[in-house]
Protein backbone atom coordinates (compact mmCIF):
# COMPACT_ATOMS: atom_id res chain seq x y z
CA UNK A 1 0.00 0.00 0.00
CA UNK A 2 1.63 3.28 -1.45
CA UNK A 3 1.32 6.48 0.97
CA UNK A 4 -0.57 10.22 -0.05
CA UNK A 5 1.10 11.17 -3.66
CA UNK A 6 3.50 14.42 -2.87
CA UNK A 7 4.11 16.77 -5.37
CA UNK A 8 6.94 15.79 -7.71
CA UNK A 9 9.44 18.72 -8.80
CA UNK A 10 11.06 18.98 -12.13
CA UNK A 11 14.52 17.37 -12.53
CA UNK A 12 16.45 19.89 -14.44
CA UNK A 13 19.85 18.70 -16.45
CA UNK A 14 22.64 20.58 -18.00
CA UNK A 15 23.02 20.59 -21.79
CA UNK A 16 26.65 21.67 -22.68
CA UNK A 17 26.02 20.69 -26.55
CA UNK A 18 23.11 18.38 -28.42
CA UNK A 19 24.68 15.01 -27.33
CA UNK A 20 24.41 16.07 -23.62
CA UNK A 21 21.00 17.10 -24.48
CA UNK A 22 19.56 14.20 -25.96
CA UNK A 23 21.27 11.77 -23.04
CA UNK A 24 20.17 14.04 -20.60
CA UNK A 25 16.86 13.51 -22.16
CA UNK A 26 17.21 9.39 -22.78
CA UNK A 27 18.54 9.59 -19.26
CA UNK A 28 14.91 11.10 -17.79
CA UNK A 29 15.61 14.98 -17.61
CA UNK A 30 12.23 16.73 -16.99
CA UNK A 31 13.64 20.15 -18.67
CA UNK A 32 16.98 21.11 -19.84
CA UNK A 33 19.39 24.30 -19.36
CA UNK A 34 21.88 25.22 -22.17
CA UNK A 35 24.16 28.32 -22.99
CA UNK A 36 24.24 30.08 -26.22
CA UNK A 37 27.56 31.29 -27.69
CA UNK A 38 28.17 34.12 -25.30
CA UNK A 39 26.57 35.62 -22.37
CA UNK A 40 25.95 32.57 -20.24
CA UNK A 41 28.68 31.40 -17.78
CA UNK A 42 30.13 28.34 -19.24
CA UNK A 43 31.10 30.37 -22.36
CA UNK A 44 34.13 27.15 -22.60
CA UNK A 45 31.52 24.97 -23.10
CA UNK A 46 30.55 23.63 -26.60
CA UNK A 47 27.48 25.79 -26.09
CA UNK A 48 25.04 26.05 -29.07
CA UNK A 49 24.38 28.44 -32.31
CA UNK A 50 21.15 29.64 -32.88
CA UNK A 51 20.63 27.33 -35.37
CA UNK A 52 21.65 24.71 -32.98
CA UNK A 53 19.30 26.03 -30.23
CA UNK A 54 16.19 25.89 -32.97
CA UNK A 55 17.25 22.17 -33.34
CA UNK A 56 17.64 21.61 -29.77
CA UNK A 57 14.41 22.97 -28.67
CA UNK A 58 12.02 21.53 -31.40
CA UNK A 59 14.16 18.26 -29.90
CA UNK A 60 13.12 18.93 -26.31
CA UNK A 61 9.51 20.04 -27.23
CA UNK A 62 9.03 17.07 -28.98
CA UNK A 63 9.83 15.12 -25.95
CA UNK A 64 7.82 17.27 -23.85
CA UNK A 65 11.00 18.66 -22.19
CA UNK A 66 11.18 21.78 -21.53
CA UNK A 67 13.76 24.11 -22.07
CA UNK A 68 15.61 27.24 -20.44
CA UNK A 69 18.03 29.57 -21.64
CA UNK A 70 20.91 30.86 -19.64
CA UNK A 71 21.93 34.76 -20.05
CA UNK A 72 23.24 34.82 -16.29
CA UNK A 73 26.68 36.66 -16.77
CA UNK A 74 27.31 40.07 -15.72
CA UNK A 75 28.58 41.87 -18.90
CA UNK A 76 30.14 45.00 -19.14
CA UNK A 77 29.12 48.36 -21.04
CA UNK A 78 31.12 47.56 -23.94
CA UNK A 79 29.18 44.47 -24.20
CA UNK A 80 25.87 45.50 -24.24
CA UNK A 81 25.51 46.42 -28.12
CA UNK A 82 26.53 42.52 -28.51
CA UNK A 83 24.04 41.22 -25.69
CA UNK A 84 21.24 43.47 -27.34
CA UNK A 85 21.91 41.61 -31.06
CA UNK A 86 22.61 38.27 -29.32
CA UNK A 87 18.56 38.92 -27.58
CA UNK A 88 17.33 39.75 -30.91
CA UNK A 89 18.35 37.03 -32.38
CA UNK A 90 16.92 34.43 -30.19
CA UNK A 91 13.80 36.50 -29.42
CA UNK A 92 11.62 34.29 -31.90
CA UNK A 93 13.09 30.90 -30.46
CA UNK A 94 10.74 29.12 -28.23
CA UNK A 95 12.55 28.92 -25.08
CA UNK A 96 10.40 27.90 -21.60
CA UNK A 97 12.17 30.66 -20.00
CA UNK A 98 15.74 32.49 -20.01
CA UNK A 99 17.67 32.79 -17.15
CA UNK A 100 19.13 35.85 -15.62
CA UNK A 101 20.81 37.59 -13.36
CA UNK A 102 22.07 41.03 -14.02
CA UNK A 103 19.53 44.09 -13.92
CA UNK A 104 20.86 45.37 -16.96
CA UNK A 105 20.70 42.01 -18.74
CA UNK A 106 16.79 41.64 -16.96
CA UNK A 107 16.13 45.17 -18.86
CA UNK A 108 17.44 44.60 -21.81
CA UNK A 109 15.18 40.90 -22.04
CA UNK A 110 12.06 43.16 -20.89
CA UNK A 111 13.10 45.74 -23.90
CA UNK A 112 13.61 43.18 -26.70
CA UNK A 113 11.25 39.53 -25.14
CA UNK A 114 8.40 41.66 -22.86
CA UNK A 115 6.62 38.52 -22.76
CA UNK A 116 9.41 36.05 -22.33
CA UNK A 117 9.35 34.08 -18.92
CA UNK A 118 12.47 34.45 -16.32
CA UNK A 119 14.07 32.43 -13.99
CA UNK A 120 16.70 34.09 -11.67
CA UNK A 121 19.63 32.57 -11.15
CA UNK A 122 21.41 31.84 -8.29
CA UNK A 123 24.37 34.13 -9.25
CA UNK A 124 22.12 36.40 -7.63
CA UNK A 125 22.57 35.04 -4.68
CA UNK A 126 18.89 35.23 -3.33
CA UNK A 127 19.02 33.88 0.12
CA UNK A 128 16.14 35.39 2.09
CA UNK A 129 12.50 35.58 1.67
CA UNK A 130 12.45 39.13 1.06
CA UNK A 131 14.59 39.05 -1.65
CA UNK A 132 12.27 36.35 -3.18
CA UNK A 133 9.19 39.00 -2.73
CA UNK A 134 11.14 41.33 -4.08
CA UNK A 135 11.50 39.69 -7.75
CA UNK A 136 7.94 38.11 -7.78
CA UNK A 137 6.64 42.03 -8.07
CA UNK A 138 9.48 42.24 -10.85
CA UNK A 139 7.68 39.45 -12.52
CA UNK A 140 9.89 36.42 -11.97
CA UNK A 141 8.14 32.97 -11.96
CA UNK A 142 10.91 31.34 -10.57
CA UNK A 143 14.25 31.62 -7.96
CA UNK A 144 17.57 29.22 -7.98
CA UNK A 145 18.13 29.82 -4.90
CA UNK A 146 21.77 31.03 -3.73
CA UNK A 147 23.76 27.31 -2.49
CA UNK A 148 24.57 29.46 0.88
CA UNK A 149 20.83 28.72 1.81
CA UNK A 150 20.43 26.14 4.35
CA UNK A 151 17.08 23.22 4.37
CA UNK A 152 15.07 25.79 7.12
CA UNK A 153 16.09 28.97 5.49
CA UNK A 154 14.68 27.33 1.98
CA UNK A 155 11.28 26.06 3.59
CA UNK A 156 10.41 29.35 5.58
CA UNK A 157 11.26 30.98 1.89
CA UNK A 158 9.11 28.76 0.14
CA UNK A 159 6.39 29.35 2.61
CA UNK A 160 6.70 33.34 2.63
CA UNK A 161 6.13 33.30 -1.58
CA UNK A 162 3.40 31.79 -2.41
CA UNK A 163 2.98 31.77 -5.98
CA UNK A 164 6.78 31.83 -6.75
CA UNK A 165 8.42 28.63 -7.80
CA UNK A 166 11.62 27.92 -5.97
CA UNK A 167 15.06 25.68 -7.24
CA UNK A 168 17.67 24.56 -5.86
CA UNK A 169 21.07 22.75 -6.70
CA UNK A 170 21.42 19.08 -5.68
CA UNK A 171 24.02 18.00 -7.12
CA UNK A 172 28.00 18.69 -8.51
CA UNK A 173 30.67 21.37 -8.54
CA UNK A 174 30.69 24.16 -5.73
CA UNK A 175 32.63 27.00 -6.00
CA UNK A 176 34.25 28.80 -2.50
CA UNK A 177 33.08 32.30 -3.57
CA UNK A 178 30.14 33.78 -2.98
CA UNK A 179 27.04 32.34 -5.05
CA UNK A 180 29.97 31.86 -7.36
CA UNK A 181 30.69 35.20 -7.89
CA UNK A 182 34.47 34.92 -8.28
CA UNK A 183 37.34 37.17 -9.11
CA UNK A 184 40.50 34.81 -9.09
CA UNK A 185 40.30 33.71 -12.22
CA UNK A 186 40.24 37.53 -13.63
CA UNK A 187 43.08 38.48 -11.08
CA UNK A 188 45.32 35.64 -12.14
CA UNK A 189 44.38 34.82 -15.23
CA UNK A 190 42.48 37.79 -17.35
CA UNK A 191 39.41 35.59 -17.60
CA UNK A 192 36.07 36.54 -15.89
CA UNK A 193 34.06 34.18 -14.25
CA UNK A 194 31.58 36.58 -13.93
CA UNK A 195 31.23 36.63 -17.89
CA UNK A 196 31.09 32.70 -18.46
CA UNK A 197 35.40 32.55 -19.03
CA UNK A 198 36.12 30.60 -15.23
CA UNK A 199 40.13 29.08 -15.55
CA UNK A 200 38.94 27.36 -12.16
CA UNK A 201 41.59 28.40 -10.41
CA UNK A 202 40.09 27.15 -6.86
CA UNK A 203 41.31 23.87 -7.98
CA UNK A 204 45.03 24.66 -8.62
CA UNK A 205 47.89 23.62 -6.02
CA UNK A 206 49.50 26.79 -4.04
CA UNK A 207 52.71 27.21 -2.25
CA UNK A 208 53.33 30.07 0.71
CA UNK A 209 55.80 32.77 -0.43
CA UNK A 210 57.14 34.61 2.97
CA UNK A 211 57.31 38.49 2.72
CA UNK A 212 60.89 39.08 2.64
CA UNK A 213 61.64 35.91 0.22
CA UNK A 214 60.43 36.15 -2.63
CA UNK A 215 61.18 33.53 -4.97
CA UNK A 216 61.75 31.07 -1.77
CA UNK A 217 58.44 28.47 -1.71
CA UNK A 218 57.22 26.67 0.67
CA UNK A 219 54.86 23.94 0.57
CA UNK A 220 51.68 23.46 3.05
CA UNK A 221 51.36 20.43 2.36
CA UNK A 222 48.60 17.97 2.52
CA UNK A 223 49.63 15.15 0.14
CA UNK A 224 52.33 14.77 -2.38
CA UNK A 225 50.63 16.46 -5.54
CA UNK A 226 50.36 19.77 -3.25
CA UNK A 227 48.09 21.68 -1.07
CA UNK A 228 44.49 22.25 -2.38
CA UNK A 229 43.18 25.17 -0.08
CA UNK A 230 40.59 26.20 -2.09
CA UNK A 231 39.05 23.14 -3.58
CA UNK A 232 35.61 22.31 -2.39
CA UNK A 233 34.19 18.94 -1.96
CA UNK A 234 31.21 18.16 -4.80
CA UNK A 235 27.51 18.66 -3.42
CA UNK A 236 25.60 15.74 -3.14
CA UNK A 237 21.56 16.03 -1.63
CA UNK A 238 20.53 12.28 -2.62
CA UNK A 239 19.83 11.73 1.28
CA UNK A 240 17.67 14.78 1.77
CA UNK A 241 15.64 14.12 -1.62
CA UNK A 242 12.47 13.73 1.23
CA UNK A 243 13.34 17.02 3.16
CA UNK A 244 13.75 18.69 -0.32
CA UNK A 245 10.41 17.62 -2.00
CA UNK A 246 8.68 18.07 1.42
CA UNK A 247 9.85 22.20 1.46
CA UNK A 248 7.62 22.62 -1.75
CA UNK A 249 10.72 23.70 -4.08
CA UNK A 250 9.76 23.25 -7.36
CA UNK A 251 13.01 22.01 -9.48
CA UNK A 252 15.90 20.22 -8.55
CA UNK A 253 18.58 21.06 -10.62
CA UNK A 254 21.94 18.93 -11.38
CA UNK A 255 25.18 20.96 -12.25
CA UNK A 256 27.52 20.24 -15.14
CA UNK A 257 27.45 21.81 -17.99
CA UNK A 258 31.21 21.61 -18.96
CA UNK A 259 30.96 17.60 -17.86
CA UNK A 260 31.31 14.61 -20.26
CA UNK A 261 27.90 12.88 -21.19
CA UNK A 262 29.27 9.59 -18.62
CA UNK A 263 28.60 12.38 -15.74
CA UNK A 264 24.72 13.49 -16.86
CA UNK A 265 23.88 10.22 -17.63
CA UNK A 266 24.69 8.48 -14.37
CA UNK A 267 24.07 11.39 -12.40
CA UNK A 268 20.26 11.64 -13.66
CA UNK A 269 19.88 7.96 -14.33
CA UNK A 270 20.10 7.71 -9.98
CA UNK A 271 17.96 11.00 -9.03
CA UNK A 272 15.81 10.27 -11.87
CA UNK A 273 14.55 6.93 -9.77
CA UNK A 274 15.31 7.89 -6.07
CA UNK A 275 12.96 11.36 -7.13
CA UNK A 276 10.91 8.66 -8.94
CA UNK A 277 10.52 5.93 -6.03
CA UNK A 278 9.72 8.42 -3.00
CA UNK A 279 6.93 10.47 -5.32
CA UNK A 280 5.96 7.06 -5.41
CA UNK A 281 5.52 6.01 -2.09
CA UNK A 282 7.12 8.30 0.65
CA UNK A 283 6.66 6.15 3.68
CA UNK A 284 8.93 3.04 2.34
CA UNK A 285 11.07 5.44 0.30
CA UNK A 286 15.26 4.85 1.87
CA UNK A 287 17.93 5.63 -0.06
CA UNK A 288 19.62 2.40 -1.95
CA UNK A 289 23.22 1.68 -1.45
CA UNK A 290 23.63 1.31 -5.14
CA UNK A 291 22.22 5.00 -5.73
CA UNK A 292 25.33 6.44 -3.48
CA UNK A 293 27.80 3.55 -5.19
CA UNK A 294 26.68 4.65 -8.88
CA UNK A 295 27.70 8.09 -8.18
CA UNK A 296 31.08 7.50 -6.49
CA UNK A 297 32.00 5.27 -10.29
CA UNK A 298 31.52 9.22 -11.29
CA UNK A 299 34.86 11.40 -11.23
CA UNK A 300 34.57 13.74 -8.23
CA UNK A 301 36.24 15.32 -5.75
CA UNK A 302 34.42 13.73 -2.46
CA UNK A 303 30.70 15.04 -1.56
CA UNK A 304 29.19 17.33 1.10
CA UNK A 305 25.70 18.65 1.56
CA UNK A 306 27.36 22.39 1.25
CA UNK A 307 24.85 24.70 3.26
CA UNK A 308 22.08 22.49 3.57
CA UNK A 309 22.06 21.90 7.00
CA UNK A 310 24.14 25.16 8.44
CA UNK A 311 27.93 26.70 8.04
CA UNK A 312 29.93 23.45 6.72
CA UNK A 313 33.03 24.27 8.44
CA UNK A 314 35.65 21.95 7.65
CA UNK A 315 33.21 19.70 6.07
CA UNK A 316 33.12 21.07 2.88
CA UNK A 317 36.44 21.91 1.71
CA UNK A 318 38.65 18.87 0.29
CA UNK A 319 42.66 18.78 0.64
CA UNK A 320 43.19 15.90 -1.72
CA UNK A 321 44.27 16.62 -5.40
CA UNK A 322 43.19 13.43 -7.52
CA UNK A 323 39.74 13.10 -8.59
CA UNK A 324 38.42 10.21 -7.53
CA UNK A 325 36.60 7.67 -9.66
CA UNK A 326 36.34 4.40 -10.26
CA UNK A 327 35.02 3.46 -13.48
CA UNK A 328 36.45 4.77 -17.11
CA UNK A 329 33.90 5.78 -19.41
CA UNK A 330 34.63 4.16 -22.80
CA UNK A 331 31.86 4.42 -25.54
CA UNK A 332 28.24 5.16 -26.53
CA UNK A 333 25.24 3.52 -28.07
CA UNK A 334 25.16 5.97 -31.23
CA UNK A 335 22.91 3.26 -33.59
CA UNK A 336 21.07 0.24 -33.23
CA UNK A 337 20.04 -1.53 -36.07
CA UNK A 338 17.18 -4.30 -36.66
CA UNK A 339 19.17 -7.24 -36.60
CA UNK A 340 20.50 -5.98 -32.99
CA UNK A 341 23.88 -5.15 -34.26
CA UNK A 342 25.00 -1.86 -31.88
CA UNK A 343 27.02 0.93 -33.62
CA UNK A 344 29.11 2.29 -30.71
CA UNK A 345 31.22 5.55 -30.35
CA UNK A 346 34.80 4.60 -29.03
CA UNK A 347 35.77 7.64 -26.18
CA UNK A 348 38.35 5.37 -24.41
CA UNK A 349 40.39 2.47 -26.34
CA UNK A 350 38.26 -0.78 -25.89
CA UNK A 351 39.69 -4.23 -26.71
CA UNK A 352 38.58 -7.15 -27.18
CA UNK A 353 38.18 -9.56 -23.38
CA UNK A 354 37.56 -6.05 -21.80
CA UNK A 355 35.29 -6.62 -18.63
CA UNK A 356 32.69 -3.56 -19.39
CA UNK A 357 29.59 -2.53 -18.13
CA UNK A 358 26.39 -0.95 -20.22
CA UNK A 359 24.02 1.03 -18.72
CA UNK A 360 21.08 2.64 -19.27
CA UNK A 361 17.85 4.28 -17.42
CA UNK A 362 16.79 3.24 -14.62
CA UNK A 363 19.56 1.88 -13.14
CA UNK A 364 20.03 -0.81 -15.76
CA UNK A 365 23.02 -2.15 -16.41
CA UNK A 366 24.89 -5.45 -17.75
CA UNK A 367 28.18 -6.53 -17.20
CA UNK A 368 29.77 -8.24 -20.14
CA UNK A 369 32.97 -9.26 -21.39
CA UNK A 370 33.36 -7.59 -24.50
CA UNK A 371 33.58 -10.11 -27.53
CA UNK A 372 35.14 -10.29 -30.61
CA UNK A 373 34.57 -7.17 -32.74
CA UNK A 374 34.65 -4.91 -36.08
CA UNK A 375 35.93 -0.90 -36.44
CA UNK A 376 33.94 1.03 -39.44
CA UNK A 377 37.20 2.61 -41.55
CA UNK A 378 37.25 5.36 -43.32
CA UNK A 379 35.57 3.87 -46.29
CA UNK A 380 32.62 2.54 -44.30
CA UNK A 381 33.71 -0.76 -44.47
CA UNK A 382 33.63 -3.21 -41.24
CA UNK A 383 37.18 -4.63 -40.63
CA UNK A 384 37.59 -7.21 -37.81
CA UNK A 385 39.85 -5.73 -35.22
CA UNK A 386 40.77 -6.99 -31.68
CA UNK A 387 40.99 -3.20 -30.01
CA UNK A 388 39.95 0.35 -30.69
CA UNK A 389 40.45 4.03 -30.11
CA UNK A 390 39.02 7.24 -29.33
CA UNK A 391 36.88 8.38 -32.13
CA UNK A 392 36.44 4.98 -34.12
CA UNK A 393 33.21 3.30 -34.35
CA UNK A 394 32.43 -0.41 -33.48
CA UNK A 395 30.12 -2.91 -34.29
CA UNK A 396 29.20 -5.92 -32.18
CA UNK A 397 26.35 -7.64 -30.99
CA UNK A 398 25.39 -8.67 -27.65
CA UNK A 399 23.10 -10.99 -25.46
CA UNK A 400 20.88 -8.18 -23.73
CA UNK A 401 18.74 -5.31 -25.74
CA UNK A 402 20.39 -2.20 -25.85
CA UNK A 403 19.75 1.39 -26.57
CA UNK A 404 21.08 4.07 -28.54
CA UNK A 405 22.22 6.66 -26.05
CA UNK A 406 23.75 4.18 -23.74
CA UNK A 407 26.70 4.01 -22.50
CA UNK A 408 30.03 1.60 -21.95
CA UNK A 409 31.52 2.00 -19.15
CA UNK A 410 35.23 -0.38 -17.54
CA UNK A 411 36.65 -0.38 -14.04
CA UNK A 412 38.87 1.62 -13.26
CA UNK A 413 41.49 -0.78 -11.83
CA UNK A 414 44.19 2.39 -10.72
CA UNK A 415 41.58 4.15 -8.45
CA UNK A 416 38.86 1.22 -7.80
Amino acid sequence: MTGNPVKKPELLAPAGNMEKLKIAIHYGADAVYMGGQAFGLRNMADNFSVAEMAAALDFCHRQDVKAYLTINSYPRNEALPGLEQYLEQVAELPFDAYIVADPGVIDAVRQISPQRELHLSTQANTINWRSARFWQRQGFTRINMAREMSLDNIRETVAAVPGMEFEVFVHGALCISYSGRCLISSMLTGRDANRGECTHPCRWSYHLVEESRPGEYFPVVEDESGTFIFNSRDLCLLEHIPALVQSGVASLKIEGRMKGINYVASVLRVYRQALDEYCLDPAAWVCRPEWMEELTKLSHRGYTTGFLFGEPRNVGQEYQSAYIRSHEFVGVVEEVHPDGTLMIGVRNRIRSGDQLELIGPGMRAELFRMPVFSTVNERGTLVDAESANPNQRIALTLPFTAAAGDLLRRENLKTA
